[in-house]
């Protein structure tokens, strides 16, 4: 669902899908005049991309293979393309196919421009009524009668603006129409907004405020996700990851610094074998009413080309590999309430350590004989008595065009370290794919971020400050409410950390 301005250039054909001919006979017997409007300019990945397109029609049988000979030769393009211009909104880079029914244009609200836009929460819980409720119905029927086994749903929505209000009766609705199924929301929000003001700030913080308590309310699991340095007006800088030299201020970046962590968070319930349904992950980190959980990564995750990953782990000393992808940074005290970690890009040798006679292997990593044990291993090094999941996964995450790129010049096309770093060979062939690491997280972290959010808010008149930001269908009432809640959410961690260091020390 987005806003009337921001699919301009949707592709409406595809090979997936028959269409619907949009011929149409007028009636209209009087003068007409024709209004003609220019094409949106389309960018040089969405032009080949065009041209790709434009082979002979096939039947349906033939679609599915015409579709990955499609993906295969975009694959196999090594054209960097140079997209940060030209990018304005997520349809600019976009190379699958949707169908049409999975596209719904809000048309109440402009993408651009100073009037008619969605920023506040209450214009978002308001939206979902009447045609906008059966629309949204409708579609979900459509796709839910055609599963053979739903696991549940996936919802990615921006947390800052009015899409937060939206989203938020969006998870209500699903859990009163699919109960017992899964509903794994992810609440993005960007580094930084152009064009913003210390009054759209708060709107911002109070956007992501009251959406991560109403989402997490109506939802299995909810993680916010975010480069920033914290969901309040004032954050610390945005993270920053040691092998990538991306520019926080591009969303273009940003997001699809977000989208390889995805890619591996939540591979356990999208893998065709051994895998691990929704509802499975959920309930293994959502314990004692605690919802939110936090994500961090390790994007793409060092190592070097021919090594192994017990010596890639020992090379971290005390430190975690991982940055924050939730504004919440680790605590470093060893505590956490559960947690779900997995690697992809790593297979055959390099799991496990070479042990040759007459040589002290170098850590007790280097004994373990499988990468299961090895990650499991370590990350029980410093988490000693925390409930862990790993998941290892074979494949690389796939960073082909037109994904930017924004990786260091130390990297070869395979992600990994080269052994000479001085020898720029990604600028010859650019980097295709990469190995990464994530964790997902319920830990006092979460408590202690939703605190400060809680304290921040709290402190603010919004009667005398920002009176415009009620004047949208929300009732001070209801922000009151909503602000305890977000209190009592953040308690619920505190409340679990003290247990728990009660329990170890009567142990």
């Amino acid at each position: 669902m987005d806003l009337k301005g921001s699919l301009q250039t949707l592709r409406q054909e595809g090979r997936l899908y028959e269409t619907e001919s949009k011929a149409a006979t007028f009636t209209w017997d009087g003068e007409v005049t024709t209004h003609r409007e220019s094409p949106p300019i389309r960018n040089s990945f969405l032009q080949d991309l065009d041209n790709l397109d434009s082979a002979p029609t096939v039947t349906r049988a033939e679609s599915a293979v015409a579709t990955e000979t499609i993906n295969d030769t975009l694959d196999r393009i090594q054209k960097s393309y140079r997209l940060e211009g030209s990018v304005r909104v997520w349809s600019d880079f976009l190379r699958i196919h949707l169908h049409p029914r999975t596209v719904s244009v809000i048309n109440q609200f402009n993408h651009d421009g100073e009037s008619e836009r969605l920023e506040a929460f209450g214009q978002g819980t308001s939206l979902l009524q009447g045609s906008v409720l059966e629309d949204l119905e409708d579609r979900l029927h459509f796709f839910v009668e055609e599963c053979d086994y739903l696991q549940g749903f996936q919802l990615f929505c921006d947390l800052a603006d009015g899409f937060s209000g939206l989203g938020s009766k969006v998870t209500e609705m699903l859990q009163d129409s699919y109960g017992g199924r899964g509903v794994l929301t992810w609440g993005v929000a960007p580094v930084n907004h152009p064009d913003t003001s210390s009054i759209k700030d708060v709107f911002h913080m109070m956007n992501c405020a009251l959406g991560t308590v109403s989402m997490a309310n109506h939802s299995s699991l909810f993680c916010p996700l975010t480069l920033r340095g914290g969901l309040g007006r004032r954050p610390p800088p945005p993270t920053t990851f040691p092998l990538l030299n991306y520019d926080p201020e591009l969303w273009f970046h940003s997001s699809a610094v977000l989208a390889l962590a995805l890619d591996a968070m939540t591979v356990s319930y999208r893998l065709r074998h051994n895998s691990a349904p929704m509802w499975q992950l959920s309930d293994a980190l959502t314990v004692s009413g605690m919802k939110v959980v936090s994500a961090y990564g390790s994007v793409p995750f060092p190592m070097m080309h021919g090594g192994c990953l017990p010596g890639a782990l020992d090379a971290f000393a005390n430190e975690l590999p991982w940055k924050s992808l939730s504004a919440c940074p680790e605590l470093g005290d060893g505590r956490c309430f559960g947690q779900s970690v997995t690697l992809k890009g790593l297979e055959g040798r390099s799991l496990v350590s070479p042990l040759l006679p007459g040589i002290e292997p170098a850590s007790p990593l280097h004994f373990e004989r499988s990468g299961e044990d090895v990650l499991t291993a370590y990350i029980q090094q410093h988490y000693p008595s925390t409930p862990l999941a790993v998941q290892m996964v074979s494949s690389p995450s796939k960073v082909t065009a037109p994904f930017p790129q924004m990786f260091s010049p130390g990297l070869n096309p395979q992600g990994f370290l080269q052994n000479d770093p001085a020898l720029p060979v990604s600028a010859a062939r650019p980097v295709s794919s990469l190995p990464v690491l994530t964790s997902l997280q319920s830990s006092p972290a979460v408590g202690h971020q939703l605190s400060e959010l809680h304290k921040t808010c709290s402190a603010l008149d919004m009667r005398r400050l920002a009176p415009s930001f009620l004047s949208h269908g929300l009732e001070l009432s209801e922000l009151t409410e909503a602000m305890e809640q977000l209190r009592s959410l953040a308690h619920c961690y505190q409340h679990n950390q003290l247990h728990s260091s009660t329990d170890e020390d009567d142990d």
